[in-house]
């Protein structure tokens, strides 16, 4: 039976429902088109295209459109780890996943409504698009190296002038533990959806993100909260962006109203510097970390991105990984203590083998 959860209160549902009318963005591209002009984008923080709004309408994984979708089966019987694991310095692998197309859509803020969000770029399943459901994703078709996974991924397009920046090849979406107890880490539930970071974030809310890293960086210039003026004009120099997103999940729901409060960031254990999830969230899941990479450089003063300033920056995440080829992933990868690329090989501990085989495939 469905649980009741705590619905939002009137006023924030009003204000949020104002905001997504006032911020419907100026349609810039059809999907698939890589070139076009940029799409029209509001100033003062006012970012089109994208708010961070309760969802208001009905998909394909939320019949009644109240943007709760419930875990089948809800998981009540976790604890939050605090034990101590052995020594392991690395406990993560690698999902490198290349570039799809771009379009206007966004399934997770804006599920069935095409052309109403920002642009995105998106990594990962080829299909991904305003009516994407989990059995949508589930089994298709894939840039990512693992043929196993299907699931989508996506973040702001990036502009310079009127021209797409695209990244190129492959890019680095890292699967680690973001609690202490490694151990503890269990795969993605099917179908689990959320949105880290905020387009609406001023520069400050930017830098104190529980998910900042580096911030933007190029050549030498780190922890940046905007796009810096300039880079070097070197072959060897892109404009990159690390950002973490919460590993901590209440166990109940897939997604929620406002794609986030069913995630959570790990909290550090009292008494100690080890970090270990909260009681509201105990299921330690794995932490993704993007680590992007645009191809421009030289004078940026015209390089933005299309929900607005650096800092509006935020992506997306879809799971359809299937989920043995997940599982084996996390136990060998994660639970294992390894730092694995993307066939789970640890070059430093080559004794402990391989998951995938030379196609990315569980053998």
């Amino acid at each position: 039976m469905r649980s009741s959860p705590k619905r939002l209160p009137a006023l924030l549902l009003g204000t949020a429902l104002v905001a997504g009318v006032l911020g419907i963005g100026t349609i810039a591209s059809a999907a698939g088109t890589d070139n076009a002009g940029p799409p029209v984008v509001a100033t003062a923080g006012a970012h089109a295209g994208h708010v961070m709004a309760v969802s208001t309408q009905a998909s394909g994984d939320d019949a009644d459109g109240d943007g709760y979708i419930p875990a089948v089966p809800q998981v009540t019987d976790v604890t939050p780890s605090t034990a101590t694991p052995p020594p392991a310095y690395h406990h993560e692998f690698q999902a490198g996943c290349a570039v799809t197309h771009t379009a206007p859509d966004d399934p997770i803020v804006y599920p069935g409504q095409f052309g109403k969000s920002h642009d995105h770029t998106f990594m990962g399943n080829t299909s991904t698009n305003a009516a994407s459901t989990t059995g949508s994703l589930y089994g298709g078709n894939t840039t990512c190296k693992a043929p196993a996974d299907a699931s989508a991924y996506w973040m702001p397009s990036l502009y310079k002038g009127d021209q797409k920046i695209l990244p190129v090849g492959p890019q680095v979406i890292y699967y680690k533990a973001g609690v202490t107890d490694y151990r503890s880490v269990r795969p993605f539930p099917k179908g689990l959806r959320f949105v880290v970071g905020n387009p609406m974030q001023s520069a400050e809310e930017f830098r104190a993100h529980k998910g900042f890293v580096e911030g933007w960086e190029c050549g030498d210039s780190f922890f940046n909260t905007d796009i810096p003026a300039s880079c070097p004009s070197r072959p060897d120099v892109q404009l990159n962006l690390r950002m973490q997103a919460p590993s901590c999940w209440n166990g109940l729901y897939l997604d929620t109203p406002d794609h986030k409060s069913h995630m959570a960031y790990p909290v550090v254990k009292p008494g100690t510097n080890d970090n270990m999830c909260p009681a509201s969230h105990p299921v330690a899941l794995p932490m993704i970390e993007f680590k992007m990479a645009w191809p421009v450089n030289g004078d940026m003063s015209q390089v933005r991105l299309a929900s607005g300033r650096g800092y509006s920056f935020h992506y997306d995440f879809f799971n359809a990984w299937e989920e043995r080829t997940l599982k084996a992933l996390v136990d060998h990868c994660i639970v294992g203590g390894l730092q694995c690329d993307t066939r789970g090989f640890d070059l430093y501990r080559p004794e402990r083998g391989t998951v995938l085989n030379a196609d990315h495939r569980l053998p």
